[in-house]
């Protein structure tokens, strides 16, 4: 093989390198930085990029869709002096792969120092009782600051989660007798409730019952009155016919009130637990005539 013959081959081996160098393949879902003299130069998109061999190199590759990362657990004193361990985990996503790669070094660990400076800084801020209930405050607030400290990084961060605060067992233990103690102290208060409302009920009972009985004794003494009233009407109608016959003449009339209490005096005596031999001292023939003499009466009142 002559020389120029290797001489062409070496150059179309050069050539083929050269190309090779400056074509990138960036996958989907990352970003590129170009550096030209170690300086940047540009940023390069999923897909394939041309730079130019031996001036341009990649600088850094970035990853551009949504990260988590777990926030390790630290001790933090609250407020009320109450130690407690928080762990938690973030999402951020990288928005300009430029100031990602340039404006700040190890960018994960710097957004994990930050979020663990404002956890002490936010829930040492805030008593045992608040962390415990105000998980979703704590978490704005959380993200509200990092959110805004991380934008010149060219960083968002999505959300910031406490996963786990977990007091000492001492306390932990003081917390479930303190719960205890306030529900049976809730549990008394609802028996007493229930007492109390179980004594207005039967006063309400009793109130009700006293009403309807004092009601029918009314109704049962107002119909007795209407009752007796009839019978007075009625003795008064019998007494005013007799009346009526005795002056009209008929003496028949005054058989009839003789023989009306020798009635009553005999059913008396008849009906007497102890009444068990009658003597009659008079005859029972006069009673008879007695009787006569009343149908004798009502004959000549329905006669006239």
């Amino acid at each position: 093989m002559s020389g120029i013959s290797i001489v062409i081959l070496s150059i179309v081996a050069a050539v083929i390198v050269v190309v090779f160098m400056g074509v990138k393949i960036i996958p989907q879902g990352q970003q590129a930085t170009v550096e030209r003299f170690g300086r940047y130069s540009r940023t390069l998109q999923p897909g394939i990029n041309i730079i130019v061999p031996v001036f341009d190199r990649i600088g850094r590759r970035l990853n551009m869709m949504e990260q988590v990362m777990d926030v390790p657990s630290q001790e933090v004193i609250t407020r009320d002096n109450a130690m407690v361990r928080v762990d938690g985990v973030t999402f951020f996503q990288i928005n300009d792969a430029a100031q990602a790669a340039y404006q700040v070094n190890n960018l994960t660990l710097s957004i994990i120092n930050l979020i663990m400076t404002n956890i002490r800084t936010v829930m040492g801020s805030m008593d045992l009782d608040e962390l415990l209930s105000k998980r979703d405050e704590i978490n704005a607030r959380l993200l509200s600051v990092v959110d805004h400290a991380t934008a010149p990084w060219g960083v968002k961060v999505t959300r910031i989660e406490i996963k786990d605060i977990a007091p000492p067992r001492d306390l932990v233990d003081a917390m479930a007798r303190q719960m205890k103690a306030e529900r049976e102290k809730r549990a008394n208060i609802l028996e007493a409730e229930g007492f109390r409302q179980a004594e207005i009920l039967k006063a309400e009972g009793e109130k009700q019952s006293m009403i309807l009985d004092a009601e029918a004794k009314k109704a049962a003494a107002f119909m007795e009155a209407e009752a007796r009233e009839r019978l007075a009407e009625a003795e008064a109608n019998a007494t005013r016919m007799v009346s009526d016959a005795i002056s009209g003449g008929n003496i028949q009339a005054i058989n009839y009130f003789v023989a009306q209490k020798y009635v009553e005096a005999f059913g008396k005596i008849a009906e007497s637990d102890n009444g068990k031999i009658i003597m009659m001292p008079m005859e029972a023939t006069s009673v008879v005539s007695s009787l006569a003499g009343i149908a004798d009466l009502v004959k000549s009142t329905s006669s006239k």
